[in-house]
């Protein structure tokens, strides 16, 4: 009998722990995927999708599928959507001049739900936000949890956010990611790029079983020339612009490497510190790369302290089909339009 009563307790405490992970509901406004086994089971991982150049609404839920299947991760992945409710990256950051009054601000369905996040996922850009919604983040960037940031998060939103500490304003880019575009060091839509792990850091554990990092976009500069990451930054990785736009092309002998991967913390105004990663290095495209996505998912078991669990066996193999379309903003050209999330389960 003792034993029968054992075991029950442990299925609760099983269950209760799984259904902490699970307050997040499903809607047709986003994407839910339920973790299956793995070290991440309890944990809740939310991606936001909010940018208009480098396909982020398709290789989101790649990997919070990823994440689901393969390591157990609780995942939800919110979207920027237009007035109709779809999934729309051809939205404008900018109003046109003289039609200041006509310009719409940008919603994100379901940003009440990142007070069950025990991690996020940036991949926003040059977001206008209504209050309420830049609060609800505000309060996650603030409670202490992982962050992670993905390509243009680095400049996620076109104004500051109302975070203030000691009376300064918090820059989200500069302050919380430890930089912010300063501009495309290597040709944009021309040169690609090759991540070279830092030998100091080959120890990391971000970095173990991460082999090759290669992706047709570009080096982002985060920081001015002659200068460095900013004090408190870790390089992880380096990315060196490479001529053309074919893996495995030449170095461009006239642009030096520079950072493109690095972690740090972030010290809250209640005194708590949250683990940060941060890569410039993030397109749909840059995603078929096997190395850069177990680069992110040890970031995200790194953010969650479980760097005990990381290994170099579990896979990151896609769960489903992946065809990401090329970054850019022709969108014609290119085949993007206006989806339901649904489209991208």
């Amino acid at each position: 009998m003792m034993k029968q009563f054992l075991i029950l307790g442990c299925l609760v405490v099983s269950w209760m722990a799984h259904a902490h992970a699970q307050t997040i509901p499903e809607s047709p406004d986003w994407l839910t995927y339920r973790g299956k086994s793995g070290p991440g089971q309890g944990k809740q991982v939310v991606l936001i999708s909010a940018e208009q150049e480098y396909r982020s609404e398709q290789s989101m839920p790649m990997l919070a599928k990823l994440l689901a299947e393969h390591h157990g991760f609780d995942c939800t992945v919110l979207f920027g959507v237009n007035e109709q409710g779809m999934v729309d990256p051809t939205l404008p950051v900018y109003p046109r001049k003289g039609e200041e009054d006509k310009f719409k601000h940008h919603h994100i369905p379901g940003l009440e739900h990142l007070e069950h996040a025990d991690l996020v996922i940036f991949f926003t850009r040059l977001l206008t936000l209504l209050p309420d919604q830049q609060e609800r983040i505000v309060r996650y960037i603030d409670s202490g949890k992982p962050i992670i940031g993905l390509r243009t998060a680095n400049h996620g939103f076109r104004r500051p956010l109302p975070y203030k500490m000691d009376g300064r304003q918090v820059r989200f880019g500069e302050d919380v990611l430890g930089g912010t575009f300063r501009g495309h060091h290597g040709n944009w839509h021309q040169d690609s790029t090759r991540g070279d792990r830092v030998e100091a850091m080959q120890g990391h554990p971000v970095l173990i079983g991460v082999e090759d990092i290669w992706g047709p976009s570009d080096v982002y500069r985060t920081f001015e020339e002659g200068s460095q990451l900013p004090e408190g930054c870790t390089a992880l990785v380096y990315g060196q612009p490479l001529i053309g736009r074919e893996y495995g092309g030449k170095s461009n002998p006239d642009k030096e490497p520079l950072p493109i991967v690095w972690i740090k913390d972030w010290k809250t105004t209640g005194g708590k510190t949250a683990r940060v990663f941060h890569s410039t290095m993030g397109s749909g495209k840059d995603f078929e790369s096997p190395g850069l996505r177990r680069l992110v998912v040890n970031a995200v078991y790194w953010g969650l302290q479980l760097e005990d669990q990381i290994s170099a066996d579990r896979s990151v193999e896609y769960v489903g089909d992946y065809q990401p379309l090329a970054s850019g903003f022709d969108y014609e050209k290119l085949g993007v339009i206006p989806q339901k999330p649904q489209q991208y389960k």
